[in-house]
């Protein structure tokens, strides 16, 4: 707007000396100008015209670490040349989509694909891409835009678990039963041969075709068929900055759990303390997973809600066999005892914690004041001898840890 009104004062000006004093070259200058201006008017007014583009992207749902793919095209349907397009989508990603400027010839067309790390749990826009032109003065602008918002949900990070294994449970029944059951648990033990009504998912097919005929799995029922998971995000416990912090930590502690869980056929629960205290009841299946990662991505550590009154409101819910799962960075000591009644219920417990002082020291702007490090340690040390007491199975997490190694 600057540029245009000096280009206007310079135009008017040169416009009165031309008159003012009859000089041929300023005629010529003036003529030369609105020669100019004309032109790019025309160039920006039919820059845009007979153009078709597009976009796509691969998927709306992905997980912290994954890539963003989006293809785009354009095409000119004119037999103009398109000296100069910018094309872009505005977007509240971390990360933000790459633009490009282009020249298309007559009867071109250009396609190509834009790769964005996903960074950051969340849900984030894209808008509908933009196609903008102009002349190579700046006088004149042109821009239209192309499709519709796209959502796209960020999942935190699902780190692999393969040594991971909840404590077992007090459970009737739960040694291996000789005789034929319905059930199918990822307990699979041993092989014996096929009889009539066993189901053909349950055929092991390697020992069917060492010893030629037709062999079933038999399964174990397990000492603990599901899980309940409580996620600490009261605000004033938390610590850190970013992706190193201990609400990020928890989020992949436990989506890294339920994914695990779910995988292995367990039903899964889960209750988050942020804003508002929500609750999913213990489901399984991918539908479960869905609704258990959209949860996560949606939450943040800005919970009012102590941990101690997140469990007495929560653990009654768990049924015999189950297994309480909680993940919270808070050092005091008041909660431990609400998991004391679970073992005569029936119902283990398996707390990790997050050292929040080890995140405060790795953020960008962490401290290193000593007696606050040193009192964050004796807390930490005495809620695990707090957990300890009770026999309760404790995995501490500190950053820079690898999760699937601390879980091992």
């Amino acid at each position: 707007m600057i540029r245009r009104l000096q280009f206007l004062i310079v135009a008017v000006a040169l416009l009165v000396a031309a008159f003012s004093t009859g000089l041929g070259f300023l005629f010529y200058v003036v003529y030369l100008g609105l020669l100019a201006i004309g032109g790019s008017y025309v160039l920006t007014r039919f820059g845009l015209a007979d153009l078709e583009a597009g976009y796509r992207v691969d998927h709306r749902q992905g997980h912290v670490g994954d890539d963003l793919r989006t293809t785009y095209s354009i095409s000119n349907a004119s037999g103009l040349p398109k000296p100069w397009l910018e094309v872009y989508n505005p977007t509240d990603l971390p990360v933000p989509m790459p633009g490009r400027a282009l020249g298309l010839r007559s009867w071109a067309q250009r396609s190509w694909i834009a790769i964005v790390p996903l960074t950051r749990r969340g849900t984030y826009r894209i808008d509908p891409m933009v196609v903008r032109t102009g002349d190579p003065f700046g006088f004149f602008e042109a821009a239209a835009t192309v499709g519709r918002p796209t959502a796209v949900t960020v999942f935190p990070r699902v780190v692999p678990l393969p040594r991971w294994r909840l404590p077992n449970a007090s459970l009737e029944g739960s040694h291996s039963a000789p005789e034929r059951t319905l059930q199918t648990t990822p307990l699979a033990t041993t092989v014996r041969p096929y009889a009539p009504g066993d189901s053909f998912n349950r055929i092991h097919w390697r020992t069917t075709a060492r010893l030629g005929e037709i062999q079933v799995k038999e399964f174990d029922l397990e000492q603990t068929a599901d899980v309940w998971i409580f996620v600490d995000l009261e605000a004033p416990v938390q610590a850190g900055e970013g992706d190193i912090s201990t609400v990020e930590e928890a989020m992949r502690v436990a989506a890294s759990i339920a994914h695990d869980a779910i995988l292995e056929n367990r039903a899964v629960g889960l209750t988050t303390s942020g804003h508002r205290l929500v609750s999913l009841p213990a489901d399984r299946g991918p539908r479960q997973r869905q609704k258990i990662m959209q949860l996560l991505a949606a939450v943040e550590g800005d919970g009012r809600t102590p941990l101690a009154e997140v469990l007495l409101t929560g653990l009654p819910k768990l049924r015999r066999g189950m297994t309480a799962v909680v993940v919270t960075p808070s050092r005091e000591r008041r909660w431990v005892r609400a998991l004391t009644t679970l073992r005569a219920r029936g119902v283990t417990a398996a707390v990790v914690t997050i050292a929040a002082a080890t995140y405060e020291e790795a953020a960008p702007s962490g401290w290193h004041k000593e007696a606050g490090a040193d009192l964050a340690t004796q807390e930490q040390r005495a809620l695990t001898f707090a957990l300890a007491e009770y026999d309760v199975k404790t995995y501490q997490v500190r950053a820079g840890d690898s999760l699937g190694a601390v879980l091992a």
